[in-house]
């Protein structure tokens, strides 16, 4: 399969590692309950790209390290140029020069998702700075310009099996998702950052759909969803995306996904593949 890649710019993006933050103390779940969680930011020591997702003791938990950068439109630069697959690298503190890779884009809170070693993850500190070489936006694929590539680096593109068939891309897929399942995200003026949620107040659907074992990393067929300028329903239309952040007890609120490829048409299909994971991929 022939790309652009050849024409795309590499260029330096940069944050540090986040607190975790807290407001009011409680989160109030889809069942009226209220509990105390951990929640996005920091670094996360037990959860890691390949775990399940689901049931954690957590919500919108991000796995590995979590960067942000302190002035808006820097921070909005970080998250769009940022792309799943890109090398980071730590700049600052005892893991100094720690090699990484990135994993996703999570909207609303705006953090970059990155993982490390264990053995590096021990050595960082709350606002260590790490550098990304980001690569990728404005990826395309020779015949099929109206497929849209974001979020992924061209290297990461090239292990993910897709086969041409017909005019048609058939990519490995660890899930599929129903369209009136995605929910918090839905309307976003663009996919190219950020993620939006499987939606996961509907046990019957997830049973049905087998998304009681989904994993960060996992790669995902979202049905009957156009991602291309944006996030809505679209009959027909299909998008793939790589899952990055964990289950939430919000009401409209699960398991995050970062968009990778989206079309109006179907020119993509999905071919259901359990080891369908970027964690596989990319050897983490």
């Amino acid at each position: 399969m022939k790309t652009n890649k050849e024409k795309l710019v590499m260029q330096s993006v940069q944050g540090k590692i986040s607190h975790p933050l807290a407001g009011y103390p409680y989160k109030l779940d889809r069942h009226g309950n209220s509990t105390v969680l951990p929640a996005t930011g920091g670094i996360n020591y037990n959860v890691k790209v390949g775990d399940i997702c689901m049931r954690l003791r957590g919500d919108h938990v991000e796995p590995g390290v979590s960067v942000k950068t302190g002035e808006k439109p820097e921070n909005a630069a970080l998250n769009l140029l940022s792309c799943i697959g890109n090398e980071a690298r730590v700049m600052s503190g005892d893991a100094k020069g720690a090699k990484g890779v990135v994993t996703g884009s999570h909207g609303g809170i705006d953090h970059v998702l990155i993982h490390f070693k264990q053995e590096d993850l021990e050595k960082m500190g709350i606002e260590d700075k790490i550098l990304i070489k980001s690569y990728g936006q404005g990826l395309q694929m020779d015949g099929y310009e109206d497929v849209f590539v974001m979020n992924m680096d061209p290297g990461l593109l090239e292990k993910l099996g897709i086969k041409e068939k017909d005019g048609v891309l058939e990519v490995p897929v660890a899930k599929r998702v129903p369209a009136f399942l995605m929910g918090s995200g839905i309307g976003s003026p663009t996919a190219a950052s950020g993620d939006y949620d499987i939606t996961t107040g509907d046990v019957e659907a997830l049973k049905e759909y087998g998304l009681e074992d989904l994993r960060f990393g996992d790669i995902v067929l979202l049905e009957d969803s156009d991602n291309t300028y944006g996030r809505e329903y679209l009959k027909g239309a299909v998008s793939i995306g790589v899952v990055i952040h964990s289950d939430c007890v919000k009401t409209g609120h699960g398991p995050g996904v970062s968009t990778i490829l989206s079309a109006k048409t179907k020119k993509i299909k999905g071919r259901i593949d359990p080891k369908a994971n970027i964690a596989n991929y990319m050897e983490l």
